[in-house]
């Protein structure tokens, strides 16, 4: 990574809170100087893919001869190597890709859109575009970290999830992990982090939210009384088409949304 944006950095106090995350205590310190983002090319990148739970890669354009250009690019490599200080001990790799000099490697990768941040996670790619901030990217990087359904086992789980009005959810009623869960978890892959999905094995949980076996539930926001998902046991495609033809509130969690553009495919390196 090039350091001579680092003289800009002097006196500059990044010390930011992130709020929602607050109770894992992560905060943004200043930034130490240390290159944690790699230059991504045909030689590394298959290495960084399996060295990593999650690689972010930005895909951007030869960097600019014009100074004001310089320096937005320059403020876009802080932005991720702040990111990569704050969750260094997270497992996930931080790369960038450029667009002329790493043609090749972005098009293997299936970059496509120049300016955009790519996650790969396993065999899926996320995009993630818009407003690049390292507290919104932190956040969404922590979210993609996690299994993509939440389970609930006790009465405290199912109250946080009753509290959860803004947010478009789904929540399954299954024997266990063998069971037609798969079909569940699988379909959830596609829609992580924006529309959250919980399951449950317990009788106790499933009779409060009135699920009968194999049974998923739609919630849409502020609505109390959830859709049921036509048909049991549901396949992987079910519910995927079904959530598709039911998130008509996306924009309205926009207040979430509005910096990112997501979509889900799967991927190989060869």
């Amino acid at each position: 990574m090039q350091h001579f944006w680092l003289s800009i950095l002097s006196g500059l106090s990044l010390q930011l809170v992130l709020p929602c995350k607050a109770e894992e205590g992560l905060e943004f310190p200043n930034f130490d100087g240390k290159d944690r983002v790699l230059d991504i090319n045909e030689r590394n990148y298959k290495k960084a893919l399996k060295r990593y739970d999650l690689l972010c890669l930005f895909y951007h354009e030869p960097v600019p001869a014009n100074k004001g250009l310089q320096k937005r690019f320059q403020m876009t490599e802080l932005v991720l190597e702040l990111t990569a200080q704050v969750l260094e001990d997270k497992d996930i790799g931080f790369g960038m890709v450029d667009s002329q000099k790493d043609a090749k490697v972005a098009k293997k990768l299936g970059l496509e859109e120049v300016g955009s941040v790519y996650v790969f996670k396993d065999d899926r790619v996320i995009e993630f575009d818009g407003e690049l901030s390292a507290d919104t990217l932190v956040e969404f990087l922590l979210d993609v970290l996690e299994d993509p359904v939440e389970i609930i086992n006790n009465a405290m789980e199912l109250r946080a999830f009753e509290r959860m009005e803004e947010d478009i959810r789904l929540i399954g009623y299954f024997k266990g992990e063998d069971s037609y869960f798969k079909a569940f978890q699988e379909a959830s892959e596609r829609f992580q982090p924006y529309i959250k999905f919980f399951a449950t094995f317990e009788k106790s949980v499933a009779k409060h939210l009135s699920l009968k076996m194999n049974e998923v539930n739609f919630y849409e926001p502020f609505m109390e009384e959830p859709a049921i998902l036509p048909g049991r046991p549901l396949s992987e495609m079910d519910i995927i088409e079904f959530v598709n033809q039911h998130r008509r509130y996306v924009l309205f969690i926009g207040l979430e949304m509005s910096v990112f553009r997501y979509t889900y495919r799967s991927f190989s390196t060869y």
